[in-house]
């Protein structure tokens, strides 16, 4: 599983444009299973409606953000890459603190979905901040070889 991390990384750090995609999805997926799927069955969860239209309207905007630096940026990944997985952490911060806050109105598979959800975010996250800190050393390296390479042509 560790291996199959690293290859991940690996590979996003070359394509880092293939993240804000997983990651739009991702939160479009999570803006409509909350804000359609979670208040349409809500008697099934527990979390009050007007919490969840809150959670999906944020999950929205995370989703134009990455769909937005999926089409609009072309170089310089890192800063954008960086404040995505912020974003995504606050917003787990921001859920566990409903859960617990809620617990005693949350069904067990109401509390089951809010965790998956956080641990599907948190793993997330540990790529975004793993692919932003790779692309960086790559640029480090790349720019290091660069200024050897000059200093040995003069």
């Amino acid at each position: 599983m560790i291996k199959a991390v690293r290859k991940m990384i690996k590979q996003l750090s070359s394509e880092p444009k293939k993240l804000f995609l997983i990651d739009s999805i991702g939160a479009l997926t999570t803006a409509f299973l909350l804000f359609v799927v979670l208040r349409n069955f809500n008697e099934y969860f527990g979390m009050p409606e007007s919490i969840l239209t809150y959670l999906s309207v944020i999950a929205v905007f995370f989703c134009i953000y990455s769909t937005t630096c999926f089409f609009v940026i072309k170089a310089n990944w890192t800063p954008f890459i960086r404040i995505i997985s912020i974003a995504n952490l606050l917003y787990c911060v921001l859920t566990i603190g409903l859960v617990m806050f809620y617990n005693p109105q949350l069904t067990t598979i109401g509390t089951a979905y809010f965790l998956g959800e956080i641990a599907i975010i948190i793993g997330l996250v540990y790529i975004e901040l793993k692919v932003a800190t790779e692309i960086k050393n790559t640029r480090i390296v790349k720019y290091k070889n660069d200024c050897e390479g000059n200093t040995e042509n003069r």
